[in-house]
């Protein structure tokens, strides 16, 4: 067990909501658990359903600063770790400088920064399903015990365990290591009580029966054969878009047919929905 921040899963879902997250009691007991045992938290799900948000939410709630390092294919070491500038060290040689290896020389990258900094940060490793096979490898080198090894400076580790929230959209299976040294949960979407909850959070000037209408339309629009169903970001969005357009006098149910593009962002996907009814039943 290590000391957590949190004293139940009650305070994890007190404190995000503070921020402006509203957690259902599956995550919050997940984080409750992350923190409590000293575990990363690996987050799966559909684009737009918050996972990238569950990082930037602890990180406030918590007053820490969070850190992000956004995965792609051929990432290496030196994106993640930390790099040497090369550039001010041959100046700083040729000019007969003193240690050409010391921090004024040194370029903290993410997991560098994350296990360096006295005041605490939350890690966010987004989207570790794009990254290769040799990065996920180094990334569970890492988690084991908050090490770095610099080669020119020795090893540098952190005080104490940094709090790492790692998010997939499963567009490849993560290695079975990684997994087990995860505590994982997935997020689906959310029901209607809590996606309208949420709405209202994100633009209290609309009214309750207008978020619950919305909300039942995206939950339609789901359920349709498209490409990429609307994630809880696009639902905001698409109301954020037609509330702009009903401020300048168009009406509610012609202000969200023309911010569609707001909602999905397929061609195909936008002709599916313009022959449903869904849009007619917000009238």
């Amino acid at each position: 067990m290590t000391s957590s921040p949190f004293a139940s899963p009650e305070d994890v879902a007190a404190r995000l909501a503070s921020v402006g997250y509203l957690a259902d009691e599956d995550l919050a007991t997940a984080i409750f658990l992350a923190f409590a045992l000293g575990r990363p938290l690996l987050l799966e799900g559909a684009p737009g359903v918050g996972k990238t948000e569950v990082a930037r939410a602890l990180a406030a709630a918590l007053g820490r600063q969070p850190v992000r390092l956004q995965c792609y294919e051929g990432l290496d070491a030196a994106a993640a770790l930390y790099e040497w500038n090369h550039a001010r060290q041959l100046v700083a040689a040729r000019g007969g400088e003193g240690e050409l290896y010391s921090d004024e020389f040194l370029i903290e990258r993410p997991l560098l920064k994350a296990v360096r900094d006295p005041g605490g940060v939350v890690l966010l490793v987004d989207e570790i399903d794009r990254a290769d096979d040799a990065f996920e490898a180094l990334l569970l080198e890492f988690l084991s015990d908050f090490q770095i090894s610099i080669p020119e400076r020795g090893t540098v580790a952190a005080a104490h365990p940094v709090p790492v929230v790692l998010t997939s959209n499963r567009t490849r299976e993560l290695h079975d290591a990684l997994r087990r040294r995860c505590l994982y949960h997935f997020i689906g979407y959310p029901d209607a009580t809590r996606e309208a909850a949420i709405l209202r959070l994100r633009h209290p000037g609309l009214a309750e029966a207008a978020a619950e209408r919305l909300v039942a339309a995206v939950a339609a629009v789901r359920t349709l054969p498209i490409g990429k169903r609307p994630g809880i970001s696009e639902t905001i969005d698409w109301a954020a878009g037609a509330a702009a357009l009903a401020a300048g006098g168009v009406a509610w149910p012609e202000a969200l047919r023309r911010s569609l593009g707001l909602l999905v962002k397929d061609e195909e996907d936008l002709e599916t929905l313009s022959r449903a009814d869904i849009l007619r039943e917000l009238a």
